[in-house]
């Protein structure tokens, strides 16, 4: 991502609305698995590794980031340790973790995503658990997706096709985000005369009324014909 977009990140993940309703998505994805190493890959400034040291503790939680200076945050803010590397040549050994998180990773332009999922397959455990957030949709390919080097953008099938053809099986595919999703359509392609980056501070009241709203989705277990984002789970066999 450009350098700027990670002290973005940093500030804004523990607090904006976004963050806090796809971290509530992957812990929930989470909650049953076993005791063991979970490797974030791709962590960024380190939002969800903390998260998880402090809801599962017994997890030894371990991040991979690209960039130098996020991988730093990330640690000091999780205090997990965080290896520096690319999620196409996991710097790890075989079936090193019981489970495995990918959040809007393989979007990356820098990632090719049958050489990582090939990876993370390798690094998992048999019976372990890939948990994967994609955005969704490439017509929704915006100033926001350029500016952290987004250059995919799947549909529920495509995501499920793909990790099939990495070799993982028990796949699950669905849409999030469905109900804000005309938002999103109307603020990503309206003509508009701020561009860049989607991550910034929001009033107090529209970022809970936003979040209020993925938490209804969320809770109700909605599965939303469409939505912003595809969340999906795989496991290694």
């Amino acid at each position: 991502m450009e350098p700027a977009e990670y002290a973005l990140m940093d500030a804004a993940e523990e607090r904006m609305w976004w963050y806090r309703a796809l971290h509530a998505r992957l812990l929930d994805l989470l909650a049953d698995i076993p005791a063991g190493p979970v490797l974030d890959a791709g962590c960024g400034t380190g939002g969800l590794l903390a998260q998880l040291r402090q809801w599962r503790p017994e997890l030894a939680t371990v991040g991979l980031e690209w960039s130098a200076v996020a991988a730093a945050r990330a640690a000091a803010k999780s205090g997990a340790p965080v290896a520096r590397g690319s999620v196409n040549a996991l710097p790890f050994a075989d079936a090193s973790f019981t489970a495995a998180v990918a959040a809007d990773v393989l979007c990356h332009a820098a990632v090719e995503p049958e050489t990582a999922l090939a990876e993370l397959r390798r690094v998992l455990r048999p019976g372990g658990r890939l948990v994967l957030n994609m955005p969704a949709f490439a017509w929704l390919l915006s100033d926001h997706d350029r500016q952290v080097h987004n250059s995919r953008r799947l549909s529920v099938p495509e995501t499920r096709a793909m990790l099939e053809r990495a070799g993982f099986a028990k796949v699950r595919a669905h849409y999030w985000n469905g109900l804000l999703l005309p938002l999103m359509v109307a603020h990503r392609k309206l003509p508009r005369r701020r561009s860049g980056s989607d991550v910034a501070p929001f009033p107090p009241w529209l970022d809970g009324m936003l979040y209020g709203v993925t938490e209804l989705e969320r809770r109700w277990k909605l599965r939303l014909p469409a939505g912003g984002s595809v969340l999906a789970t795989a496991e290694r066999v």
